[in-house]
């Protein structure tokens, strides 16, 4: 009875060797990477809240930092130019209305030139403004109350141009950096020279192509508004301005008179050939064989 115990306390014991055995196995058949996808704790917090940042990137793209909307107008570069001619009822508080929208408008006056004479007084701007700001600008100079004489409006597309032109600069600097290897492998003052000359060559076209770049860059920032406006202040007196008959004539007669003077002194201009033919004339007197007289009957 003793021995039946002992043989059943054995076999209990390697019954549950081997299944402690076997749990151990099964735990180590499951990869690593299986064990991290398992969720601890709550299921609904790892599917609901726990989500990537680049899931949280991907769903809203507006809230994600330093991204911003382009605008492809900003990448053209289109110079506009605006010719308005105004027939103004206050001379004075339409200069000073001027002046004003164009500080507002964050422009400037690039020339200026004023003319008065009995008939009207003028005044006629160069104004150089933002490009983003010249249709505001140009609307508020042309309100309506004044009378428009001429407006035109003229665009150019220099996008192109500024890129081939950038493209011709940079292959310019290459060309000059491998003259410039060149330069320092010459072994002769001949080599020297011809190679500083085509270098200073490719210094002039690249110095060409930068004031160009910066041109057509300053051009595109700012457009320009042509604008001249004048007030009449008597309009009889611009019958009066025209030339008269007995004007016109006498016009005329000085012309006439400056154009015998120029031709009397062109005549006196050329007086070397005078002498020369009148040299060649005596001596052929003087040469020529005189005529035999025929014997009379």
């Amino acid at each position: 009875m003793k021995k039946i115990n002992i043989l059943t306390a054995c076999i209990c014991l390697i019954l549950v060797l081997s299944c402690g055995h076997s749990r151990d196995s099964v735990q180590d058949l499951i990869s690593p990477a299986d064990k991290k996808q398992k969720p601890e704790g709550n299921n609904n917090g790892y599917f609901q809240g726990n989500h990537s940042p680049s899931d949280t990137a991907t769903a809203n793209p507006q809230q994600q930092p330093g991204i911003t909307k382009s605008n492809s107008d900003w990448d053209k570069k289109i110079i506009k130019i605006a010719t308005i001619n105004l027939e103004v009822k206050n001379y004075n508080s339409f200069a000073g209305l001027v002046r004003e929208k164009i500080k507002n408008h964050g422009g400037y006056i690039a020339q200026e030139e004023q003319n008065q004479n009995d008939y009207k007084i003028e005044n006629i701007l160069s104004i150089k403004v933002p490009v983003d700001q010249f249709d505001n600008l140009l609307a508020e100079i042309t309100p309506g109350e004044e009378k428009i004489i001429e407006k035109k409006i003229t665009s150019e597309d220099v996008t192109a141009e500024m890129v081939d032109t950038k493209s011709r600069l940079e292959a310019k600097k290459q060309v000059r950096l491998k003259y410039l290897d060149l330069l320092k492998q010459a072994k002769n003052m001949e080599e020297i020279l011809n190679v500083q000359n085509e270098i200073n060559n490719i210094q002039e076209n690249i110095e060409a192509a930068a004031g160009r770049i910066e041109y057509l860059s300053h051009a595109a920032a700012y457009s320009t508004i042509n604008l001249s406006y004048f007030h009449i202040l008597d309009a009889t007196a611009k019958n009066s301005e025209e030339i008269s008959f007995g004007d016109k004539a006498w016009q005329s007669f000085k012309k006439g008179w400056t154009w015998i003077g120029d031709v009397f002194v062109g005549i006196i201009s050329i007086w070397p050939l005078f002498l020369l033919a009148f040299i060649c004339w005596f001596v052929y007197k003087k040469l020529r064989p005189s005529k035999i007289q025929k014997p009379t009957a």
